[in-house]
């Protein structure tokens, strides 16, 4: 259906662009060292998800119909900067609350909360649905197979690689997390910048244009 050399290309193609610094990384950095190990991967593994979407999206072609309507797009974008500023507002509140209470002492986030929340960050993100438009394509061979079999195919292999990388990458952060959150006045300012970077990332999407 698609070569070997092709798929080798893509999954190199797409290993770059999820290590490259982007919001998703950002996102799964910050959630991790504020919040947990378990948190930070929670929220990779939604970003991730969120990849799903997108690809089924682009498959069908909803996703290009949708984001050719300037009204759509508009939507989507202030429906997920506002969901950024949510989670900026609750990390804000809640700033050095598992540092001061104890880590011991203080209940476990349920995994589930962490994975909605980057599903939905993810999902309702209107600039990664233009990525998976343009990125995909790019790989299908027209002569081979049914275009939107090929592209199914390639969008699964990605979202498959995230879930590595940003599952590692929460992985990683929740243990550096660890260690800062043992000190309670540190603890606070990395809570409290973790909901800037989300204010930040919200203020980015709703000022992006089509």
């Amino acid at each position: 259906m698609i070569s070997g050399e092709v798929l080798l290309a893509f999954l190199a193609a797409s290993a770059l662009i999820t290590i490259a610094p982007g919001p998703d990384n950002l996102m799964v950095l910050s959630i991790g060292i504020s919040r947990g190990r378990g948190a930070g991967i929670g929220f990779g593994l939604g970003c991730a998800l969120g990849c799903f979407t997108h690809t089924l999206w682009a498959t069908l072609g909803i996703g290009a119909v949708v984001l050719a309507s300037a009204a759509a797009f508009a939507a989507l974008k202030m429906a997920g900067a506002a969901y950024l500023v949510y989670i900026g507002i609750n990390a804000w509140r809640h700033a050095g609350e598992l540092a001061l209470t104890g880590l011991a002492q203080c209940p476990a986030e349920p995994l589930g909360l962490h994975l909605r929340r980057g599903f939905v960050a993810n999902a309702i993100n209107p600039k990664v649905a233009l990525f998976f438009i343009a990125f995909l394509p790019q790989f299908v061979d027209p002569g081979r197979a049914a275009v939107w079999l090929q592209m199914l195919l390639l969008g699964l292999l990605f979202a498959a690689q995230t879930v590595v990388i940003f599952g590692g990458l929460g992985w990683f952060a929740g243990s550096l997390g660890r260690r800062l959150q043992r000190q309670p006045r540190l603890a606070v300012w990395l809570d409290r910048a973790a909901a800037a970077i989300f204010f930040a990332l919200a203020l980015h999407l709703a000022s992006a244009g089509r």
